[in-house]
């Protein structure tokens, strides 16, 4: 049993294939020059071989035509909740891209918009009292600028069967693994908790909620954010890790400091046990279009804050193109392919990716793993994550220049360069400037 004051109320099983995942965003319109299910496929293999384990995509449903913004409009201005976007190809094409992430070894989760829906979905016909309304009878979005879409009434029962029903259906009929759920906290903590169970009976689903209990109110634009929505406790195995994100924009802006990240753990774990499961990132595809790309906002720290958010506790995410060193904002309403040119980044995250997915102190959810914060001067984030005889050490360097920090004596392989070093006590470990030590912990040999 955890020693956390709250932990019997946090009762979401885990399903085994998470525990080492990484997740990677994908969206569909821009991944490829055809922006379909189909071509999209081919990259599978490329991304199993990066240690990917979770496959999120974006929203797959029809897109509303009345207010649309751009071109093709908003994923997230759903038309239909029981079809496909034929931009995007066919029910069927999606059925065997989902078989094939099965057969590598990755599950995939679909990006659903509970919360509202586009202005012209035929349930608005249909079924007018399943939509809120203002004191003049008008459909109302859930923020002011959303104006492509309305928000739907959760006090309607029969507006939540059918929600309900509509989710069981999918994961039925494409054998998809689970949801990330847009903007999670706006609908009722009781919907997800009663919807959680008949989604597990088909099979054990993996339930991402885009959220963070632990970013401060009112810090987001979502007008109703509400910091306490128990999202965590029965219905979602995983939030995002919105806090982290902005403290590190923050860090790379020099309006925060390292130690920082001290002070957000210690939040984090006075908040959940340590089973619950928070997704770190320095991109997603709100953050690319609308924020800017990690160069943009990190500047020389992108890559730097990627290994942290690939190696402090948590789910690491990578987004569509980030492995190509994407560095413009993609249009989010109109074709924007990405350009991949010759996967820059494609080793430098595969080789933080595979390390997650095989190294026993790197678990999700796993409580006998411990991290420990080393002694470094202030430019340096240095921590080790452990669990028994194995261990990760893991040194940021913020500073224009190199930095010296007390080696931690051992044999060490070093993540990038394979090589193998020997530390005794009193040595120093030098981290480049604006740069990233990596070191696995060489396993004694048996005797």
């Amino acid at each position: 049993m955890s020693d956390h004051p709250h932990a019997n109320r946090f009762t979401v099983a885990h399903p085994e294939w998470a525990a080492h995942a990484t997740i990677y965003e994908v969206n569909v319109r821009n991944f490829t020059p055809e922006g379909t299910f189909r071509a999209f496929e081919a990259h599978l293999p490329r991304l199993a071989a990066m240690g990917i384990g979770i496959v999120w995509l974006m929203p797959v449903n029809p897109i509303g035509e009345v207010g649309r913004k751009g071109t093709l409009g908003s994923p997230y201005a759903v038309r239909d909740y029981f079809a496909v976007n034929p931009e995007f190809g066919t029910f069927g094409d999606l059925r065997q891209l989902v078989k094939a992430a099965h057969a590598l070894g990755m599950k995939v989760i679909l990006d659903w918009v509970a919360n509202h829906t586009s202005r012209d979905n035929a349930l608005i016909a249909e079924h007018p009292d399943w939509y809120q309304h203002d004191a003049a009878g008008q459909l109302v979005p859930p923020v002011a600028d959303w104006t492509d879409v309305v928000a739907l009434d959760y006090t309607n029962r029969e507006m939540r069967r059918y929600m309900t029903q509509a989710l069981a259906w999918w994961i039925r009929e494409t054998d998809i693994d689970g949801y990330r759920c847009d903007v999670a906290g706006l609908v009722p903590t009781d919907f997800w908790d009663e919807v959680r169970p008949v989604l597990d009976a088909s099979k054990p689903v993996f339930m991402l909620a885009e959220w963070d209990e632990l970013y401060p109110s009112g810090g987001l634009t979502w007008e109703e954010f509400d910091s306490d929505t128990r999202l965590l406790e029965k219905a979602f195995n995983m939030g995002f890790g919105l806090r982290l994100h902005y403290l590190l924009d923050r860090i790379a802006e020099g309006h925060a400091t390292l130690p920082e990240i001290d002070t957000y753990l210690a939040a984090e774990r006075e908040k959940y046990p340590p089973s619950v499961y928070l997704m770190h990132f320095t991109s997603n595809h709100d953050v690319n279009s609308w924020d800017g790309t990690e160069y943009e906002r990190l500047g020389p720290l992108a890559l730097p804050f990627a290994v942290l958010t690939a190696l402090l506790p948590g789910m690491p995410m990578l987004y569509s193109g980030q492995e190509a060193g994407l560095n413009r904002r993609l249009a989010f309403f109109d074709r924007d392919t990405i350009e991949w040119g010759d996967f820059p980044l494609q080793d430098f995250y595969t080789r933080l990716f595979r390390l997650k997915k095989s190294h026993p102190a790197l678990r999700n959810g796993d409580r006998a793993s411990h991290l420990l914060r080393l002694p470094a001067p202030p430019a340096v984030y240095s921590f080790c994550r452990t669990k028994d005889t194995a261990a990760v050490l893991c040194a940021v360097n913020i500073a224009p220049e190199a930095q010296l920090i007390p080696a931690v004596p051992g044999q060490w392989r070093d993540l990038f360069s394979d090589e193998i070093l020997t530390f005794f006590a009193g040595e120093e470990l030098s981290v480049p400037a604006h740069g990233w030590r990596v070191l696995v912990a060489v396993e004694p040999a048996a005797s």
